[in-house]
């Protein structure tokens, strides 16, 4: 789409901060429709929350709007972005998965270790110390397939949408 900004696929630690967002309940619906839905997105902390917009353009297209930093100042989809595609249905979900990043506190990983990389070591421990290896291998896999499928969609940012 012509003069819209194509976002860029997110770090994949976003995938499962989406996928934890969802176990944890704090992705309201605030307006379903066929192509078109409005949430709020909360943060981990709870002391945030981002309004997402997306409107399906196309099969593999989708023009949204979120107000959270990865999609405003980084270029990237967001986690709000990414969990309401994944209730939306347009990309995949695991219950599992889901479960096993239940409480996880984002933030305040991210701001103690700065390093993406190793905020997944330190998730990636505690799943299997509460859950087992084959669930970490599972939340990879997820993790590897949510990747993979949004690298199929072009998301625009649409500002006010």
């Amino acid at each position: 789409m012509v003069g819209y900004k194509v976002l860029r696929g997110p770090p994949r630690i976003k995938i499962l901060e989406a996928a934890g967002s969802i176990a944890d309940g704090r992705v309201k619906i605030l307006r379903d429709e066929a192509s078109r839905v409005e949430a709020i997105v909360g943060s981990s902390l709870g002391d945030r929350s981002y309004r997402v917009v997306l409107s399906i353009a196309g099969p593999k297209a989708v023009m949204a709007s979120s107000d959270d930093n990865g999609t405003r100042f980084r270029g990237y989809i967001g986690y709000p972005i990414v969990a309401v595609m994944m209730l939306k249905g347009l990309l995949p979900r695991d219950p599992v998965v889901e479960e096993a990043l239940r409480g996880v506190q984002w933030r305040v990983l991210n701001e103690r270790f700065k390093s993406y990389e190793r905020v997944l070591e330190e998730v990636f421990k505690s799943v299997e110390s509460r859950l087992g290896r084959g669930v970490v291998e599972r939340v990879k896999a997820y993790m590897g397939r949510v990747e993979a499928e949004l690298s199929s969609y072009k998301v625009y940012l649409v500002e006010g949408l």
